[in-house]
């Protein structure tokens, strides 16, 4: 969900001359780890682009599952780019384009009536884009004839400025393909079928080409929009050049990602909050339930940026001087204990995603009573908060003070029930 921090006001300590040309270090591998995950997001995001358009030409099971297993595959490097989003403002303003959630998937497409699609609080959570040519939003009547990316972003995404009025990205994306998830918090994925996409007869669900068309401009946005932050990050980039400008602000802004991507967004957002809920509504790719892959590769990307390495997609591996190296010199034992929580976050992510390969996915997890289920999210929500405090360790130690986003999951957990 696109969030904005309350304050991100950072307030710096006056840095030697000595340890300029370390921070300017850290500042070039960590802008270097940007652009390359950035340009994995773009390249695979192409490859879900061709696989959408082969699905559409030719609507079968097979092509359908190619266009899934794409979307997976392009969701594994965005993921790690999360560790960016916090404390560079160019990337959380931009981030609601691409990942915004949860969705009120019925301004999208058609839903279950007796679903949780239906939000009584959004007028236009039902719209149904797909079904309309013809749609009215705040009054004003509009010609959606043509399904185009301008249409997504310009006139649908956040419409009224309703937060869950997505229209564009990797969720969008996911409907379109899995369809609603109405299996609760038993087993089971969205399952729309490949049918829906079928033109002419043998369509199910009604405006096969309309239903086409959306899904191969939200994938076309989404290639867009990559392009757009993979230039943001180049040597003249804007987001590279503003942390290049000054070193010391940009290694309070690295640790501001890394802080709040753990605590408020990871730890309480995206898992506690499910489970004191017991809402599937809460899981982050809700459709496919690939959610325990969505947090992996979260926890990996804030592994990433504090040791200054990423492993691209084509198994080469980008490097450099890290933030862990700047901490190594102020505080050895802090570092050290940072790594090690790091890695047992790493642990507790592969526990939970071991368990949902092997049939109990996360909106399983937080059922009423899984005990079982329960233990691992809160392992991984534990392990989040403890290296979140180590975080805020490694800042005083530099000298440095940042501003972490919180969760009344973790903060003020009554506040989740009022």
């Amino acid at each position: 969900m696109k969030k904005t921090l309350a304050a991100l006001a950072l307030a710096t300590a006056l840095v030697s001359p000595a340890h300029a040309t370390e921070q300017a270090d850290v500042i070039a591998t960590y802008a270097d780890l940007a652009l390359a995950g950035y340009e994995d997001s773009l390249s695979t995001a192409k490859a879900l682009q061709a696989a959408i358009a082969a699905f559409i030409a030719a609507p079968s099971a097979e092509t359908q599952e190619a266009a899934k297993a794409a979307w997976i595959a392009a969701r594994a490097p965005y993921q790690q780019t999360e560790a960016f989003r916090f404390g560079n403002a160019i990337v959380d303003d931009w981030e609601g384009r691409v990942n915004a959630w949860p969705l009120d998937e019925g301004l999208i497409d058609y839903v279950d009536p007796d679903s949780a699609a239906m939000n009584e609080e959004n007028e236009l959570a039902l719209l149904n884009v797909v079904a309309n040519p013809k749609i009215t939003i705040g009054g004003t009547e509009i010609d959606a004839t043509e399904i185009t990316p301008e249409l997504l972003s310009g006139t649908l995404q956040e419409a009224e400025g309703i937060e869950a009025n997505v229209a564009t990205g990797y969720h969008a994306i996911e409907f379109l393909l899995w369809g609603q998830d109405l299996n609760g918090t038993g087993p089971g994925a969205g399952a729309r079928p490949y049918t829906d996409y079928v033109t002419g007869e043998g369509c199910t669900g009604g405006n096969c080409d309309r239903r086409g068309a959306y899904l191969q401009a939200a994938a076309d946005l989404l290639v867009t929009d990559l392009e757009e932050m993979v230039a943001n990050w180049t040597a003249e980039g804007a987001a590279r050049t503003t942390l290049v400008a000054d070193p010391a602000a940009g290694v309070s802004a690295i640790l501001t990602g890394l802080g709040s991507l753990s605590y408020g967004e990871l730890a309480g957002e995206r898992t506690k909050l499910g489970l004191m809920l017991h809402d599937p509504e809460e899981e982050h790719d809700c459709f496919s339930d690939m959610t325990h892959l969505s947090h992996y590769y979260d926890g990996l990307g804030i592994r990433n940026v504090y040791t200054g390495s990423y492993a691209r997609v084509d198994g080469t591996v980008v490097s450099g001087p890290s933030v862990s190296d700047l901490v190594k010199a102020a505080d050895a034992g802090v570092d050290a204990q940072l790594r090690a929580d790091l890695d047992a976050t790493m642990g507790a992510l592969t526990a939970a995603g071991d368990a949902a390969e092997a049939g109990m996915p996360y909106d399983m997890m937080i059922a009423m009573g899984n005990e079982k289920g329960a233990a691992l999210i809160n392992g991984v929500v534990d392990h989040l908060v403890a290296q979140t405090r180590t975080i805020e360790r490694a800042v005083a130690a530099l000298g440095t003070e940042i501003s972490v986003e919180g969760s009344d999951s973790l903060d003020n957990p009554t506040a989740v029930f009022q």
